[in-house]
């Protein structure tokens, strides 16, 4: 055998594997340079783990395939490796961790590490062929030149951000030798409406809680010329499927019915806009007043009319009428089944020596450094199983 492993794909997941298989080890990747959604992830700091990480926040038709994984290497076996090389970083809200200067200090480490074990990396170079071959794989490169190894993981993601170079390779490869692949869509990812409904209040952000099929979402949502986005409706988007309605909470955490009841009584004269504009945004409650009655005054309003009023802004149903795609989704929901993978070590249960890891399984994050944990676990997993 020419290699040890083969890993095909630079990104995180790959990067990680590669630096800790042991033996001879080949990545190789299409980009001009290696771990490109590290570099721009988190505005470029990179949100590289969460505090919080464990199997609840994945979705995957077995919600239990990532214990094992994210149980033998953990945000906290990441975050000595962090320290270890000197990266300064910081949380920022709900667990989330960022590089305090660069996402590029991420990058820098991965590749130290393959550097110190000798990874032969290879940018610029596709797989034009991939067999199984007696005990290991045959290979050619960039059409040309053909090598072995007697292992191959197969870390190249899914489908989102294709201006990237993200494609649909690892479930060919999937379904080349008999996998299962699942439905895919993009995750974590802006909805969009077709009549612009929100195009004037474009730039309005506010706090509120997003449920679509799954959990709510307590965080930030951001009204778009092209419809809804910010951190709750990313997180929400993970659960959504066509046609459903998501639930909008406009003013979570807010006894806003007894507010309203006792301004009612100390501030009666008080426009009921104006009393809605200390809670939510003033362009926002212009908004809503095309469609709720916010007419009249605090002192007008019966316990019914309060009690229609914040119903309404805590279950505004919306329907999307898609999202922004694969071309700015962050992950891809779906993706290799996990029934044909080995929980423990990735490995194919009917193809010995071929490895699946990261964003190419059907195990999906949540926002927040998830998947970049998913990434560091599912590629610890395949490592330490090839190091045996």
């Amino acid at each position: 055998m020419d290699f040890d492993t083969l890993v095909i794909g630079a990104g995180a997941a790959g990067m990680m594997c590669a630096a800790h298989a042991g033996g001879r080890v080949l990545l190789v990747d299409h980009a001009k340079s290696p771990g490109e959604k590290i570099r721009i992830s988190g505005g470029g700091r990179c949100n590289f783990t969460n505090l919080h990480c464990d199997a609840h926040a994945f979705i995957s038709e077995n919600p239990h395939f990532a214990k094992s994984a994210l149980a033998r290497y953990t945000q906290w076996d990441f975050i000595a490796l962090v320290d270890q090389h000197g990266i300064p970083w910081h949380e920022k809200t709900l667990g989330q961790l960022f590089c305090n200067t660069s996402a590029k200090d991420i990058i820098a480490m991965l590749r130290s590490l393959m550097q110190a074990a000798g990874v032969e990396l290879h940018l610029q170079t596709e797989v034009t062929a991939f067999a199984k071959r007696n005990e290991g794989f045959t290979f050619t490169l960039n059409g040309t030149r053909t090598l072995t190894a007697r292992n191959a993981v197969i870390a190249t993601g899914g489908k989102s951000i294709p201006k990237m170079g993200a494609t649909g390779f690892a479930y060919d490869i999937a379904r080349q030798f008999g996998h299962r692949v699942t439905s895919t869509e993009p995750a974590l990812v802006p909805f969009t409406f077709p009549d612009r409904r929100f195009a004037d209040i474009s730039g309005v952000a506010c706090p509120a809680r997003v449920t679509a099929s799954g959990p709510a979402f307590d965080e930030a949502l951001l009204f778009t010329h092209r419809g809804l986005s910010g951190p709750a409706i990313l997180q929400a988007s993970s659960y959504w499927e066509a046609g459903e309605a998501i639930t909008v909470h406009l003013v979570p955490d807010t006894d806003l019915a007894t507010i309203l009841r006792d301004k009612r009584t100390s501030d009666g004269k008080k426009a009921l806009t104006t009393e809605l504009s200390r809670h939510l945004p003033a362009r926002l409650v212009d908004h809503l007043s095309t469609q709720l009655d916010l007419s009249g005054r605090l002192g007008d309003l019966s316990d019914t009319r309060i009690d229609a009023l914040t119903h309404d802004l805590s279950h505004w149903h919306l329907i999307p009428g898609g999202t922004e795609g694969y071309r700015t989704a962050e992950v891809t929901r779906g993706g290799v089944a996990t029934d044909g993978i080995s929980s423990k070590s990735m490995e194919s249960q009917t193809i010995p020596g071929l490895y699946f890891i990261g964003e190419a399984l059907d195990v999906t994050g949540w926002l927040g450094g998830y998947n970049f944990q998913w990434a560091w676990s599912s590629a610890m997993a395949a490592a330490r199983h090839l190091g045996n």
